[in-house]
């Protein structure tokens, strides 16, 4: 076991991390991070409200990203979008280019989450309020102004191996129903230890030792790493998922994830519920972050995915 790996210093160095995104977002008055999201693709504007929603686990507050044209008789879609940061990090703003396009070019109500994150809320906290989130989202469609029959979920990174969490969830509970969800870059197997697996670069974004800050303060104890709701790529996990919301599976070339989200993939295809994967070019993990033009193109392909499984047309 590394330094890193053990729970203690896992959990020290995590708050750490989040301690210093907190001050260098204070030192620059709340403007770092979320100008440059909010700069990026200035086509589509940022029309959105504030919410919050209750869970067992914590209140969980969140964007609410409105669509720009809509039928006024007809309450759009909702997709509900977790964010990425290693089940540690708060990075809900980072995805504020991703939620304009979809609530655009979709046409589509987006929630994007700031959902409990470890080493405070460790597993399995994350997932069963991503869960209750997303139940809450299907049950109060008509009092916040969207269909939440017409429901899809997703998420990169962490908030990708969430929403396969969610919709593992909604098979096993018998709902709510979900027509779709989208894993961008997930991981979901961390019962293999990071040092097991080979990215397609010598020096891809995601290290070994990043991997365990990430996953020991998010699963302290390593038996429950095989947990189903952790690591449905990982071999242990044989149950049937037939029924499961259909998916849409992201994965870039050089990300050490890659692997993961392939044999994911395949397990969805098996069960008859894998819509399209598709494969991001010269790409490491979080490349849409910086990448504009592949951050296009696959925001282009979920949109599409998005108003295929929801049935909308916009006009």
């Amino acid at each position: 076991m590394s330094f890193l790996a053990r729970p203690a210093v896992a959990t020290f160095v995590a708050k750490v991390m989040q301690r210093a995104t907190v001050m260098a977002d204070r030192r620059s008055g709340g403007r770092n991070s979320a100008a440059a999201s909010h700069a990026r693709f200035p086509e589509y504007p940022r029309k959105i409200r504030r919410l919050t929603i209750p869970t067992s686990i914590a209140p969980a507050r969140a964007t609410v990203y409105l669509p720009q044209h809509t039928d006024s008789d007809t309450a759009p879609p909702v997709h509900v979008n977790f964010h990425g940061g290693g089940y540690v990090m708060t990075l809900t703003e980072l995805d504020d280019p991703l939620c304009r396009f979809l609530a655009a070019e979709a046409g589509v109500v987006v929630i994007n989450v700031d959902y409990v994150v470890a080493p405070q809320f460790p597993f399995p906290a994350p997932p069963r309020q991503a869960y209750e989130i997303v139940r809450w989202v299907a049950e109060h469609g008509a009092d916040e102004g969207w269909d939440g029959e017409r429901l899809t979920v997703g998420g990169q990174s962490a908030g990708g191996g969430l929403a396969a969490a969610v919709a593992r969830q909604a098979l096993e509970a018998g709902g709510p129903s979900i027509a779709l969800q989208v894993l961008h870059y997930p991981p979901l197997d961390l019962a293999t230890n990071a040092r097991d697996k080979r990215a397609a670069i010598a020096r891809p974004v995601l290290r070994p030792w990043m991997a365990d800050v990430f996953d020991t303060s998010y699963v302290p104890d390593v038996r429950r790493r095989g947990d189903p709701l952790v690591s449905p790529a990982h071999s242990s996990d044989t149950a049937d998922l037939k029924g499961i919301a259909p998916a849409l599976v992201i994965v870039a070339e050089h990300d050490l994830l890659r692997a993961e989200g392939e044999r994911y993939a395949e397990r969805l295809r098996a069960a008859g519920a894998l819509v399209g994967r598709h494969d991001v070019a010269g790409a490491d993990h979080g490349y849409d972050g910086s990448d504009d033009e592949k951050a296009r193109e696959s925001y282009a392909v979920i949109a599409r995915c998005l108003r295929e499984a929801t049935g909308t047309s916009l006009t």
